[in-house]
């Protein structure tokens, strides 16, 4: 039987730590071993892209300090989030170049003889002078090298740093024993240049890996920056700029013109343009008038505003946006698992063929100087690094431009799993249509003006904040009536009201209760009817006469499909997607709505007269036989179907619970989102199989090709580097991406 994929509430306590000095997956493999082991840690998972730890504890006795001192024992630094944001928001272009440029100058002279030798040019640097350039960027920009790999042997696994340094010391020692015991007037062929060139171009290979990955995590720093630093506070003595972080909940503050929102609240006094793009994604800015929600990080219009405010610190949307970005950053994706079990092997499977070739060379007669040459560039070759930054850097892309354009995807597996989808199933109301009732037709009795009686209906309304109320009012608003309060206004529950307006004593509300007061509602014999099927809600004005009741107005409610959202469904049926709405109301409006949508009952894709508790068996309906069910809601009641689904995608004008059980968030009521949603997966998860891909066969082709003696050391060391940021550089493409 298949399991509704709810969370249930838990006591454990989630820590992020970041980490500085990891350089490949084994690193990772390593660090979540070591976090692993500290008693009272339930889970911990590392992430290479961001050098960040999460980790899930049960005790109270797993202290933050605990867990920083398992990260040292490893081998790494462990760091305060705080400091690695600082840092990567303030560095420049440049930052760390300085060892790389240090190791460039001190290798470029050792490769010139070899670039020479191109054309003819054949002449050698004296080999003291050879020792003199190599041994610097070996013992002092190299010790980084040699402290990881001692920290990896000690722990008795492998990673990047022990392969480098084996390798280029192999190089070095062997270029020193053979310089001391060369004959007198011989000059033998040193690797000086090649352990020199290696440890510059994997720390280039670094650099330029540190430098993508900084415009990985733009869409974070960019969000961050949303938020100002100070707010115009309205205190007793008027108005005072303080930090942000000293207004609290209730305060009323001044938003200028062209500024950026402080914080979450409602507005109170005036009316502008506010630019939420990016927030939403929506490009047009928005009317605001009192009473409207203003969100923290929006730019105000041309109007000068004030505010009082509702949420402060975690609480706003800003903050729960960055939250949800940065969580799915931080996550793992199913398919990354399965490479940490490759790459936590990889090193010590390449320390041994290393061995291998080592002694095949030597056993085929080849002297010990080209056997170990041979050996040193399958450990250069063969690092994992491509690997374990293949996944991560996609999923940092990929959220990242996704949250650009309005989509929160709250955690890998969403994103994953999304391209997958079979069938979409949507939530009716408030989702595929606007969710506010409208006056959609009136018909007047005989002998009425209808005008005049829509004037009256709307006066009888006009003090209501009913839905069906506030339809009428608006109504007669946009036709240009004018509008005067009736007296002895009172509600009949769940009826309707009765009003006093110019001598008329009035009655306005549903045909049953009309009916019971009197009313022959055979004025509208053809109307009633034919309104029904379409699945309006209907009503009546009235007026009580000496005569009874006489009928004035009859009026017909529906709701709205939303713009675009019959275009939306038209593109996720061309993806070959099945479409199902799912409605609360009965068969006949359900159908009506949804052809107007676009959709088709005739081939099952409404199901309608459904309570909100049985929502989510519908989902787990659609699910049988393994298909993949992706759920569309935005209410209180979509939350248990939104967990159901295989993949939930929220609307962001819903509410908090909807978001929190959904995978993905749509920040604006755009059907349209929907798709773009599944296609931003589609393309994260294709770059995550095409750097797979690519970092596999890097080791794959390589390992073979240096064993056999096809690749020198530099060769080998330049295709290491060179393969982590191809795989940085294609992620990045993603950036390209729009919905």
């Amino acid at each position: 039987m298949t399991q509704i994929n709810t969370h249930l509430p838990s006591s454990d306590t989630e820590m992020d730590i970041g980490i500085g000095g990891m350089t490949c997956a084994s690193c990772v493999a390593r660090v979540e071993k070591a976090l692993n082991k500290v008693p009272g840690v339930v889970s911990a998972s590392v992430n290479l892209a961001t050098e960040t730890a999460r980790i899930r504890v049960a005790s109270a006795e797993t202290t933050d300090a605990r867990l920083r001192r398992a990260i040292r024992d490893a081998g790494y630094e462990p760091r305060a989030l705080e400091v690695a944001e600082a840092e990567a928001n303030n560095a420049s272009p440049w930052a760390g170049f300085a060892p790389v440029g240090f190791g460039l100058l001190l290798s470029i002279p050792l490769v010139l003889p070899m670039l020479a030798d191109l054309w003819g040019q054949h002449w050698m640097l004296p080999a003291w002078m050879q020792f003199a350039l190599a041994t610097p960027v070996q013992f002092i920009l190299g010790a980084r090298f040699y402290k990881a790999g001692w920290y990896a042997l000690k722990a008795l696994t492998g990673n990047m740093d022990l392969l480098v340094a084996l390798g280029t010391t192999a190089g070095w020692l062997l270029s020193v024993w053979l310089w001391l015991t060369a004959h007198e007037g011989h000059v033998p062929h040193l690797y000086f240049e090649g352990s020199a060139v290696v440890i510059t171009l994997v720390m280039l290979g670094k650099w330029l890996e540190a430098r993508a990955k900084r415009q990985t995590t733009e869409a974070i720093r960019a969000l961050h920056a949303l938020r100002p630093d100070k707010a115009h506070w309205i205190s007793e003595e008027g108005e005072v700029d303080v930090p942000v972080d000293e207004i609290l909940t209730g305060d009323l503050i001044v938003v200028r013109p062209g500024e950026r929102i402080p914080l979450d609240g409602e507005l109170v006094e005036g009316q502008t343009q506010v630019d939420e793009s990016m927030l939403t994604g929506e490009p047009l800015p928005v009317s605001k008038a009192v009473g409207a929600q203003l969100t923290g990080g929006a730019i105000n219009g041309d109007g000068r505003v004030l505010m009082r405010v509702t949420a402060v610190g975690h609480e706003t949307v800003l903050s729960r946006i960055i939250r949800l970005v940065e969580d799915a950053q931080a996550a793992k994706a199913p398919i990354q698992r399965m490479v940490d079990k490759v790459s936590e092997i990889f090193v010590p499977v390449v320390l041994v063929v290393a061995m291998a070739t080592l002694a095949a060379w030597m056993f085929t007669g080849a002297d010990f100087e080209k056997a170990l040459i041979h050996a040193v560039a399958v450990l250069l070759i063969a690092c994992p690094c491509a690997l374990g930054l293949a996944t991560p850097v996609a999923i940092m892309a990929g959220t990242g431009v996704a949250a650009k354009y309005g989509i929160l995807i709250k955690d890998a597996q969403a994103l994953e799993m999304a391209h997958r989808v079979q069938t979409v199933a949507f939530d009716k109301t408030g989702t595929l249509t606007v969710g506010q009732p409208r006056l959609t037709q009136q018909v007047a009795a005989p002998a009425q003006d209808l005008d005049t009686v829509l004037t009256w209906a709307a006066c009888v309304q006009s003090g209501s904040e009913h839905p069906l109320a506030r339809a009428v009012v608006s109504a007669a608003k946009t036709q240009g009536l004018n509008l005067s309060a009736p007296t002895d206004l009172s509600a009949v529950p769940g009826r309707g009201v009765q009003a006093t307006l110019a001598g008329r004593q009035l009655l306005l509300g549903s045909l049953r209760w009309l009916q019971q007061e009197g009313l022959d509602t055979t004025l509208w014999a053809a109307e009633v009817p034919a309104l029904q099927a379409q699945g309006a809600t209907l009503s009546a004005l009235a007026e009580r006469t000496a005569t009874g009741v006489q009928g004035l107005l009859l009026l017909a409610f529906g709701d709205e499909p939303k713009v675009g959202a019959a275009e939306a469904l038209v593109a996720l049926r061309a993806r070959g997607l099945k479409l199902v709405m799912i409605s609360g109301d009965n068969l006949a409006a359900a159908e009506a709505m949804a052809r107007r949508l676009g959709l088709r009952p005739e081939e099952g894709e409404v199901r309608a007269d459904v309570l909100p508790g049985d929502k989510a068996a519908q989902v787990l309906q659609l699910r049988e036989g393994g298909r993949i069910v992706a759920m569309v809601g935005d209410g209180v009641n979509d939350a248990p179907a939104l967990a159901a689904a295989d993949v939930g995608l929220a609307m962001g004008n819903g509410t908090d619970v909807a978001m929190h059980a959904a995978g993905i968030t749509l920040m604006r009521g755009d059907v349209a989102l929907v798709g773009a949603a599944l296609d931003i997966s589609a393309r994260t998860v294709a770059k995550i199989r095409q750097n797979l891909f690519w970092a596999f066969a890097y080791n794959v082709a390589g390992i073979p090709l240096a064993a056999l003696g096809y690749l020198n050391p530099v060769i080998a060391g330049a295709a290491m580097a060179l393969s982590s940021v191809s795989v940085m550089s294609n992620a990045l493409l993603l950036k390209r991406w729009k919905p």
